[in-house]
């Protein structure tokens, strides 16, 4: 049985086909999305485009919770956008065109500030300060990915080196490791203040559902 691709509203289920960004040596991956509307929990399941199947009970790829996620368009291009979840997990995705892109960003949103308010957080709009530090996580995030790149260009370097020094060489060595170890660093260090970035947005916003109360 066919999963059929529906249109992105508020009265048909949000589903369809997206690029998953994976990393720098696999890049973007076609995969299939959908929502559960009633937990909040956006899945995504291998597809090989128009043709393929997905099967009733197929074990999804990977899952995301959208209760107080952050949905972000990027300014990469009119394509991309990320989600940035409680957990402090990001999904890097690009839709078709920009008119798919928004579809899916108005309808992800939705479904977020629904199952946010259920749990308790209950911020009917971000604040222009929470905004701002959502802004500059994103911008990081590209920054790291840049700088992802570069990392594996100078490793690329190094390991076709051949003069005036060789690849085993051990400073060449040293700097590969070096700059390896820095990279991973460097991306621990994002995840830990996203985390803890969440963490406040929600400790602040049950406050102030309890104030209200």
């Amino acid at each position: 049985m066919k999963m059929m691709k529906t249109g992105l509203t508020s009265h048909r289920p949000l589903s369809g086909q997206l690029y998953k960004y994976t990393n720098v040596v696999k890049g973007w991956q076609q995969r299939w999305f959908a929502v559960d509307p009633e937990t909040g929990v956006l899945s995504y399941y291998l597809y090989d485009g128009p043709g393929d199947t997905i099967q009733p009970g197929q074990p999804a790829r990977g899952e995301a919770h959208l209760a107080a996620a952050v949905i972000c368009p990027s300014d990469e291009d009119s394509k991309t956008f990320t989600i940035n979840c409680a957990s402090g997990d990001m999904l890097k995705l690009r839709a078709t065109d920009a008119r798919a892109r928004q579809e899916w960003v108005d309808g992800l949103r939705a479904i977020a500030e629904i199952h946010t308010k259920v749990m308790g957080a209950n911020p009917p709009l971000q604040p222009r300060e929470q905004l701002a530090v959502h802004d500059a996580m994103a911008s990081a995030r590209q920054q790291l990915q840049a700088t992802e790149l570069s990392d594996a260009a100078l490793a690329r370097c190094i390991e076709s080196s051949d003069s005036p020094f060789p690849h085993t060489d051990p400073d060449l060595l040293l700097l590969k490791a070096t700059s390896a170890a820095s990279m991973q660093c460097l991306l621990q260090c994002l995840g830990v203040l996203h985390r803890q970035q969440q963490y406040a947005t929600l400790t602040v916003s049950s406050k102030h559902s309890d104030n209200e109360h």
